[in-house]
């Protein structure tokens, strides 16, 4: 049939191709017959080959079913990464806020630690009503005692029981002027209220703190504005905390009162050696006065191996001091951990360069007014003075008081 005659419903042959002429038969030899049946809509006959070989049927010859293309399955609905396919631009984006995410809890716990650190050691500090309520002066002033209640021959020559203040610690912060910590020593002769004459420590034992408070602030002028009181018994465990400090200390020592045995120089000491090495009087020349430096070499020492550095990778050890320290410790009232860690950069700041350490005027250190046995005599003209420039921060940095004569 001419092409021009074509029958309705029919599908005209695909174009010859010319390359593959020769190997494909003509369209109008197709003995096949009249009427065809084309595609169906939308799909189109398989491609045919290009380079020339044969595709396996003739062009024009219907299309089988199973020559037709299989439906395209539909894909993953749209901004959904396939299942097990690339990475996506998203994944990235979700990996850096997961990273920030970690941070920020990270960071959070950190910050965490030591403000609960904080409240629980604050809970547990013991306190007493301590302080006189006397008007204040200038400046902040912390009285610090270390109570023992071992006996080696202290106030017993006064006939008093009970625990004693072996040390007695007055850190003064001026409005301006250098910080100054002075050692008031024991035995110092002093007016008790209410109790006439007597040595200093047996203010503590006839009326604890409280008395001990007015006894000191009567013999400085100074308010008390803080007090801290170190159980001598509780320093074992708190040098333990800290796995030890060196101290150092220029003689041999064999004391059988205080168990303190030592070669002069220094030495590396647990909490056992440290608690002699604080409490060593008898074999001391200096005496109290020289116990007192030691005691406070020891603190020094202790506040060096407790420093924000050297405990800020160590959790566990500040949770170990902090219980050591809390178990020996008892604060006025009013003072809180912020006020205890006023205290201590105080305390480092009067031993540094720029402090002021040592003790008052001293014109005897065997003053024998009567029964109270030997005591240690305060100069009666220079002390007023030596306090009031405390106060105001007049005195100049570096050692002061001492022993006459040494």
């Amino acid at each position: 049939m001419p092409t021009g005659d074509r029958r309705p419903g029919t599908v005209p042959p695909p174009a010859p191709n010319p390359r593959a002429r020769s190997a494909q038969p003509d369209a109008r030899t197709d003995p096949g017959p009249a009427t065809r049946v084309g595609p169906p809509a939308g799909l189109q006959p398989p491609a045919r080959s290009t380079t020339g070989r044969a595709t396996g049927r003739a062009p024009g010859a219907p299309v089988r079913p199973q020559d037709r293309p299989a439906p395209a399955r539909p894909g993953p609905p749209a901004g959904r990464p396939p299942a097990g396919g690339a990475p996506t631009v998203r994944d990235p984006r979700r990996r850096r806020r997961l990273a920030r995410t970690v941070v920020v809890l990270l960071l959070v716990a950190l910050l965490a630690w030591p403000v609960g650190l904080l409240v629980w050691a604050n809970g547990k500090i013991q306190r007493t009503d301590a302080l006189s309520g006397a008007s204040g002066t200038a400046g902040t002033t912390y009285l610090l005692a270390g109570s023992d209640a071992r006996g080696d021959g202290g106030v017993a020559e006064d006939g008093t029981t009970g625990q004693r203040t072996d040390t007695i610690l007055v850190l003064h912060v001026p409005a301006s002027g250098p910080t100054a910590l002075i050692s008031l020593p024991r035995d110092t002769y002093v007016e008790v209220p209410g109790n006439g004459p007597a040595k200093l420590n047996a203010a503590y034992a006839w009326g604890g703190a409280p008395l001990l408070v007015q006894t000191v602030e009567g013999l400085t002028g100074l308010t008390v504005d803080h007090y801290a009181e170190i159980g001598m018994g509780g320093v074992e465990q708190i040098v333990d905390a800290v796995d030890g400090v060196n101290l150092c200390y220029d003689a041999d020592v064999n004391d059988p009162d205080s168990g303190m045995v030592w070669t002069a120089g220094c030495h590396d000491v647990d909490g056992t050696q440290a608690l002699a090495f604080a409490r060593m009087r008898k074999s001391d020349p200096q005496g109290d006065v020289g116990r007192a430096l030691r005691q406070r070499q020891l603190i020094g020492a202790v506040m060096g191996k407790v420093s924000p550095g050297a405990l800020a990778v160590r959790p566990g050890q500040q949770v170990s001091l902090v219980d050591a320290g809390t178990a020996a410790l008892t604060t006025d009232e009013d003072a809180s951990i912020v006020d205890l860690g006023r205290l201590a950069l105080a305390f480092k700041a009067a031993n540094g360069t720029d402090g002021i350490t040592g003790t008052p005027p001293i014109s005897s250190m065997d003053y024998r007014p009567g029964d109270i046995g030997s005591t240690v005599l305060l100069d009666p003209d220079l002390t007023p003075a030596f306090f009031a420039d405390i106060r105001d921060g007049a005195l100049p940095a570096g050692e002061v008081g001492g022993i006459p004569g040494s």
